[in-house]
């Protein structure tokens, strides 16, 4: 049997989590040119040059995610040819340290269900009704509490929305973009998220305007 957490429960965990120093006031938002967010594949440099932005977050969690009470919109410097995918919320506002506390992907869309059963398996077809999802398109995929993902898929990955296959209802993934789909071998099911990286062809900057730190389940 799997337990779905009450807001109640994330509520105290996170409340927990300020009580105990993991999230503070010296919580940092940054910029990164992956999913997930690392260490290694943080942006840099630019002129003006790339920092962390500072946020505060308030002291109450409420409706099982906390929330940046100051900080927001975080304004972030961009050199030309960074790639902004994905963005970590980290213990330190020095670009490289501290430890991550939560991410997002850049530019994230709500997550939609989807499934396989055995009769789409053969066509690694994945069906989820008016997924509003183009060829092209960036997405994760995630495991949904009590389920499992369809075998040749994976969580913190980014795959791309094919042109084969692609319907109101179903749509198959590829590891590259323009590639051909991805060989599963097990039906299951789970979340879609599109998600839209922000190439920067010239120096610019990237507005985070909301943020909120969610438990699942």
């Amino acid at each position: 049997m799997t337990n779905v957490l009450p807001d109640a429960t994330k509520n105290a965990l996170l409340n927990s989590a300020v009580s105990g120093g993991l999230i503070t006031s010296g919580i940092a938002l940054a910029l990164h040119n992956a999913f997930p967010p690392s260490a290694g594949n943080e942006t840099a440099g630019g002129s003006p040059a790339y920092a962390r932005k500072t946020v505060a977050f308030t002291a109450t969690a409420a409706a099982g995610a906390i929330s940046p009470s100051s900080g927001l919109p975080a304004v972030f410097d961009v050199a030309a040819g960074a790639t902004v995918r994905s963005i970590g919320v980290w213990s330190s506002a020095t670009i490289g340290a501290g430890t991550l506390i939560a991410s997002s992907p850049a530019g994230a869309s709500a997550r939609r269900a989807f499934s396989m059963d055995a009769s789409d398996l053969a066509g690694d077809l994945l069906q989820s009704p008016a997924h509003g999802l183009a060829a092209g398109n960036s997405v994760l995929v995630w495991a949904t509490i009590g389920a499992g993902l369809p075998t040749g898929l994976s969580e913190d990955t980014e795959y791309f929305v094919i042109a084969t296959g692609l319907t109101t209802d179903a749509f198959k993934l590829s590891a590259t973009l323009g590639g051909s789909a991805i060989d599963i071998t097990a039906i299951g099911d789970g979340d879609v998220q599109k998600f839209t990286p922000e190439v920067f062809a010239g120096q610019g900057t990237y507005t985070a305007s909301t943020f909120s730190v969610a438990l699942p389940g």
